[in-house]
């Protein structure tokens, strides 16, 4: 049966003292500036160990302040305005980009009720029955920061940049949005607490793996994060849309990248990994015992850092798509794949509703997954026509230019002398000519 919304234990997180939600928005403003210091030293950290280097080692212990001390350099680094620059929307960008990411946090349940100075409260500073979309649009609202930056600018690879951002980010949040539909159905509501709630006994990303898929691949493209940082490609773009910007304003734009890491990681594990409940079997210790307290924090986070290492681990192991690869792939692949998914998520649904036995919807679905991979091995293969082999390439002539080039390695020169022209003669006309 689906899930009812309990609007009245929504209406409960506006029965907290001011004093304690107050104490809430500092620990969430403090939690993304901490994460992303961590996110960062984290991240050249794993990138180094992957390419046989060191990382981070001078700065603080094992290089741990590192990420600080770039951050304080940055602050006090010359701010330089460009002067085709619009001023306002230029100044405004970095501020459009960096303040919605502190929002997402807050609609996300860090842990069940605890006790703040003797006062019962959720680890948690809001709910609504529309949370999920509410992070949708507010993580929507910042690529008007990238685009801002781009066309203030004043210069032409900012501008391409914040366009290729703006097409990125609209595709890919077209795909995160349907992979929440499949969570919608089984869940039977849009409220994050709710959606934890009903994951006590199976997390959703294993009984909904393929929406979990599309999530993973949608959020990367979400925060233009390699392989699909095509906006800020540095052989194409120089640095895209930050490439006019430097000081505080382009730290702006850094830590709102690495919050957003942490909120599209922050989304998954609410909504696919079972927010902050402990994975088996420490979910059964003891009657649950490590689901209450304190304790729930340390498996969201965990489940959290796990994220942010795939994020780190796909830079540093695949290269960036072609642009066109990247939309192919979005629009051709991930929007059919996952309207077909939706199709039948919403039969399987029903099907419960039905009170037909999940034995029989296993083995029918099994049916319908083998006719279609049976039929996908039968259709022939797309032949593309062969490529022309290659001319062979002319002799090198190195006066071709009217000045001489040196040849490269495996060229050759063309005869430089033209031999004279001869002609013959008459064998009587030499020898009348010695007498």
């Amino acid at each position: 049966m689906i899930a009812t919304q309990n609007y009245d234990e929504i209406a409960g997180f506006g029965n907290d003292p001011w004093w304690i939600i107050a104490i809430k928005c500092l620990a969430i403003f403090v939690l993304c500036v901490v994460l992303t210091l961590f996110n960062i030293v984290f991240e050249r950290k794993v990138v180094a160990r992957m390419q046989h280097r060191l990382g981070p080692n001078r700065t603080g212990p094992f290089g741990s302040l590192q990420s600080l001390a770039d951050g304080v350099k940055l602050m006090f680094k010359e701010d330089i305005i460009p002067k085709a620059a619009d001023k306002i929307v230029y100044i405004a960008a970095p501020l459009v980009a960096v303040i919605p990411s502190f929002l997402i946090l807050s609609v996300i349940p860090l842990g069940p009720e605890v006790s703040i100075f003797g006062h019962e409260t959720r680890l948690q500073l809001t709910d609504t029955p529309v949370a999920v979309l509410f992070t949708l649009a507010i993580a929507s609202v910042g690529v008007y920061g990238l685009m801002m930056a781009g066309w203030s600018s004043g210069s032409t690879y900012p501008l391409l940049g914040g366009l290729r951002s703006t097409a990125q980010v609209i595709s890919y949040e077209l795909i995160m949005g349907l992979s929440f539909v499949g969570v919608f159905l089984f869940a039977g509501t849009m409220s994050t607490s709710g959606i934890v709630a009903e994951q006590e006994r199976l997390w959703y990303g294993i009984i909904l793996l393929p929406s979990f898929l599309i999530y993973l691949i949608s959020m990367v493209g979400e925060t233009n994060r390699a392989p699909f940082d095509l906006p800020e490609a540095e052989g194409e773009l120089v640095a895209g849309w930050g490439t006019e910007y430097s000081s505080i304003k382009y730290a702006m734009f850094f830590l709102a990248e690495y919050i957003n890491m942490v909120n599209v990681s922050a989304i998954a594990t609410t909504l696919f990994l079972g927010g902050w409940r402990a994975p088996w079997p420490l979910s059964a210790v003891n009657d649950g015992m490590f689901n209450t307290g304190w304790w729930p924090l340390l498996w969201f986070f965990a489940k959290v850092i796990l994220l942010i290492f795939v994020f780190v681990w796909l830079r540093g192991t695949l290269p960036r798509l072609r642009y066109d690869q990247f939309m192919h792939f979005c629009w051709k692949w991930l929007l059919p794949i996952s309207l077909v998914w939706i199709v039948l998520v919403a039969g399987m649904r029903l099907a419960f509703n039905e009170g037909i036995e999940r034995n029989q919807i296993l083995l029918y679905g099994g049916i319908v997954v083998a006719v279609l991979l049976i039929g996908s091995l039968l259709i022939p293969e797309k032949k593309t026509p062969a490529e022309p082999e290659p001319a062979e390439e002319p002799e090198f002539d190195a006066f071709a230019g009217g000045h001489p080039v040196p040849p490269l390695p495996g060229q050759e020169f063309v005869a430089a002398r033209i031999p004279a022209a001869t002609t013959k003669t008459d064998d009587r006309t030499e020898e009348s000519s010695r007498a």
